[in-house]
């Protein structure tokens, strides 16, 4: 794909990209530490997709994908700490962040509650994101997110 794409415009790498996805993954045994290595991940995956496949991402996209992540592994640590994949895998336009881990209970937001200290990061997660789906598995569960990886031309925040 890098030699295809050598000597091209950046218009024509975009294209070229366009028709393929890029992916990575990898796993943690998630404690608070690795929350930040979860957010570093997605910020190296997204240079990744910019640098060498001509993607165009958004500075805004990098940071909503980091704060869904954060997130989500902020819940991984709090309520299923162990084991946790995360897969990230992009279409040039879009990137969807998959995440699994071993715990049995179903993410929900809770009831909007001005006075209420923490317990926001659901709702926040779903204010950013295109889509958002958790399935179960036969251990644990995966949660899917979509997130946008570009600003809308007129400046409009995606939320």
């Amino acid at each position: 794909m890098e030699q295809l794409m050598y000597g091209m415009t950046g218009q024509e790498r975009r294209e070229a990209a366009a028709t393929e996805s890029v992916r990575a993954g990898t796993a943690y045994d998630m404690g608070s530490e690795e929350i930040a290595l979860a957010r570093r991940f997605v910020e190296e995956f997204l240079t990744v997709a910019r640098s060498r496949h001509g993607l165009d991402v958004s500075a805004r996209a990098v940071e909503i994908a980091q704060l869904v992540v954060s997130e989500l592994a902020t819940n991984v640590c709090k309520y299923a700490p162990g084991p946790c994949l995360l897969d990230l895998e992009t279409d040039g336009s879009t990137l969807d962040i998959v995440m699994w881990d071993s715990g049995p209970v179903l993410p929900a937001a809770s009831p909007a509650d001005a006075a209420r200290i923490g317990r926001h990061g659901l709702e926040l997660v779903l204010m950013v994101c295109q889509s958002f789906a958790v399935d179960r598995e036969p251990v644990g569960k995966r949660i899917r997110v979509r997130v946008a990886l570009h600003d809308d031309p007129a400046g409009h925040t995606p939320w």
